[in-house]
């Protein structure tokens, strides 16, 4: 609060309406404030003046340049708005007044969180995936259209295909575009066109509009209804700036019906531009074609000779390479046969004398075969002793002689009395077997 002048201060009329402007300002903070657009005006500074109005009052209202170019629209006579100011006073005039920082259309702010809510809802079901996204037929002989047969964007769609390509046959699924029956009717049309399946291309537009008159295109069965579609969909609903959730859903966006319809269908001067250029193309490559094959058959021509001459050619060819087959065998061969001829002289020179070789090889022969005999006689004979020696050694000729080995439970020869004890199981081997036998008593020998 500020502070009240004295009764009898006297002060001036710019002091008055400065002191009520800072009382204003510092009572009432920047608030949201809704109304109805009147009077407006659009100065040259770029300042927007205009009365903000209900059914029972009215307010002046100024939007600064600074302000008003993030505005996003240009409210028209009649708008309802919602704008969010601060209340103050204009000194000079004195006039009571609010100075706008922001301004949105009247209810934009609910119907903006449930835009962005439905997006969101609809991206992560995958309607919005590129990979959804068709391309365009080509060339598109029927387009279907789905708008409200008393719209503008119809006529403006017609006049763009009519001058474009007047030559594709244009199928209208007619629909409302505006209120609260507008979505299920769009979407329905949509069904309708991708049942029949009679066009290449759908259009779904509308002219631009408040969000409020656009809301039908971001309803949730419209989106679908496109993302479903079997015929390739183009958007184009508002204007350039005007986005809706069937701008996302359609496989192409154009930013106005006009700007949809020259997306959907290429111009016919164009095509037959494009026409004309491939066949001026084609007959050159034509004439190019038949120009190097007609010099090829004059080469050819020339190349070319009679059959008997051919064969006359072809006689004298098999005649010389059978003459220089004949000499390449034969001159090898008498070659071969000299070199054989002259090693057997060679040979035959160098052969020795076997005869006498052989009489003094049978002669050491016949020694060799004596020298063995006499060598083998010998031999035996001395066999012969040693075996009758090795014979007189033999343990078993002592064992028949009436003699016994000895030996103790564990095979070992015994020699000696001292060795064997009273009871001792022996072992005693004769010459026809062997026996085992029990000691009675032990003599030594005396000596």
């Amino acid at each position: 609060m500020i502070n009240s002048p004295e009764p009898n201060q006297v002060i001036t009329v710019s002091a008055l309406n400065q002191a009520v402007a800072r009382l204003l300002e510092r009572s009432f903070p920047l608030q949201w404030i809704s109304g109805e657009i009147s009077n407006f005006t659009r100065a040259s500074s770029g300042h927007w003046y205009f009365t903000l109005k209900d059914d029972g009052a009215q307010v002046r209202a100024v939007m600064f340049r600074g302000r008003s170019q993030y505005a996003g629209f240009v409210p028209r006579e009649g708008d309802k708005v919602e704008v969010r100011a601060l209340v103050t006073l204009y000194g000079p005039r004195g006039d009571y007044q609010i100075n706008v920082e922001a301004i949105r259309r009247a209810g934009v702010g609910s119907l903006f969180e449930a835009f962005q809510r439905l997006k969101e809802r609809l991206a992560a079901a995958g309607l919005f995936d590129n990979e959804r996204k068709r391309a365009l037929p080509l060339f598109p002989r029927t387009i279907g259209i789905v708008t409200s047969p008393q719209a503008a964007a119809l006529r403006d769609v017609l006049i763009a295909l009519r001058r474009r390509a007047p030559h594709v046959q244009v199928v209208l699924y007619p629909t409302l575009v505006q209120g609260q029956q507008a979505a299920p009717q769009i979407a329905a049309a949509i069904d309708t066109a991708s049942r029949r399946a009679e066009c290449d291309v759908l259009l779904v537009v509308r002219g631009g509009g408040s969000m409020e008159d656009l809301w039908c295109f971001n309803e949730e069965v419209v989106a679908y209804a496109v993302a479903n579609s079997a015929i390739p969909v183009v958007s184009g609903v508002g204007h350039e700036t005007d986005f809706t959730i069937c701008d996302f859903a359609a496989d192409v966006r154009a930013a106005t019906p006009t700007a949809a319809a020259e997306l959907a269908a290429t111009p016919r001067a164009d095509w037959l531009g494009s026409l004309r250029a491939d066949a001026t193309d084609l007959r050159r490559a034509m004439r190019r074609a038949l120009s190097d094959a007609t010099q090829t058959l004059d080469n050819l021509q020339r190349r070319l000779l009679s059959p008997t001459a051919r064969i006359a050619q072809q006689r004298m060819q098999l005649q010389s390479l059978s003459t220089a087959m004949m000499h390449a065998t034969r001159n090898p061969l008498q070659q071969a046969r000299f070199t054989v001829d002259r090693l057997a002289s060679r040979l035959s020179a160098r052969k020795p004398d076997a005869t006498l070789a052989r009489a003094a090889m049978q002669a050491l022969q016949h020694r060799a075969g004596a020298s063995m005999r006499s060598q083998l006689a010998q031999r035996r004979d001395a066999l012969n002793a040693l075996s009758a020696q090795l014979e007189l050694l033999n343990p078993q000729r002592t064992l028949e002689r009436g003699y016994a080995i000895v030996t103790d439970a564990a095979g070992a020869v015994l020699r000696d009395p001292s060795h064997i004890q009273p009871g001792q199981s022996l072992g005693v081997r004769l010459a026809e077997g062997s026996a085992e036998i029990g000691v009675a008593s032990v003599q030594p020998t005396l000596t």
